[in-house]
């Protein structure tokens, strides 16, 4: 625990109004009941002869599926979540979660502050990772490629499918920039909201000089089923010419041991 927090809260709080701090050996047997849980994934894998006739076809059924999922079952609570990975210029890595907000034959795409640390990153070292999980389903798609930035024009028609409080919250925060406090946040939100009023018209909120968006333009594209006794399926898609995820030619299907 930091320790300004750590001043800040009372010891019975950190542990538990009343309660002791757990000895040695109870923490050991807590310890072990975390790492011993095991889930067999009784997942339906993928099949080679399964698999849709191009790639982008394959990742939007899966992302359907896992829509229809959330729909259906609520089991799926965020369908579009997409973590992604990017290196600083130490090479050090940094991953996050984004939303997938673009899905075409070029690639998964998603929007940010371009001055973010992800921003900068991409800036320095195009070369990403990204992947969608979903665990309830014993599916994930990774994606491995180069981060491109998506055109002003597309990002603008994005921005405003958005909500209002999501395009000011485009202008409130500095993404990734220190801020004192949740107050001083909530009040530039309120200066912005101010400034541009919902109104309910087109083009209200202008989008941000330093907000927009990157495509992952993908050399190799994995489809993970999880499987009983942990025999997995990966099918993975390796680019071998050029060409888009709708372009069958352009990729080598193989599979890879789990």
């Amino acid at each position: 625990m930091h320790r300004a927090f750590r001043r800040s809260v009372p010891r019975s709080v950190c542990r538990g109004a009343g309660m002791p701090s757990p000895g040695p050996e109870a923490a050991a047997h807590a310890y072990d009941r975390v790492v011993s849980t095991r889930v067999d994934y009784d997942g339906e894998g993928l099949d080679e002869a399964d698999l849709a006739a191009t790639p982008l076809e394959q990742i939007r059924r899966w992302v359907e599926d896992a829509s229809a999922r959330h729909t259906a079952a609520g089991d799926v609570p965020e369908p579009l979540a997409l973590s992604l990975a990017t290196v600083d210029a130490d090479g050090a890595p940094n991953v996050r979660t984004v939303l997938m907000r673009f899905l075409d034959e070029r690639g998964p795409g998603f929007v940010t502050a371009l001055t973010s640390t992800k921003g900068r990153e991409i800036a320095g070292n195009p070369r990403v990772a990204a992947a969608l999980v979903w665990p309830s389903m014993f599916r994930a798609i990774r994606f491995r490629g180069v981060a491109h930035e998506v055109s002003r024009e597309e990002v603008e028609q994005y921005f405003d499918t958005r909500p209002y409080g999501s395009r000011i919250s485009a202008w409130t925060s500095r993404q990734s920039e220190p801020i004192a406090s949740r107050a001083a946040l909530e009040a530039a939100y309120e200066e912005y909201a101010a400034r541009w009023p919902e109104l309910g018209a087109a083009g209200e909120v202008p989008v941000p000089d330093f907000w927009g968006g990157y495509r992952i333009v993908p050399d190799e594209v994995e489809f993970w089923g999880g499987r009983r006794n942990r025999l997995h399926d990966r099918i993975v898609l390796s680019r071998i010419g050029p060409g888009t995820l709708a372009d069958a030619g352009a990729w080598r299907v193989h599979r890879r041991q789990p």
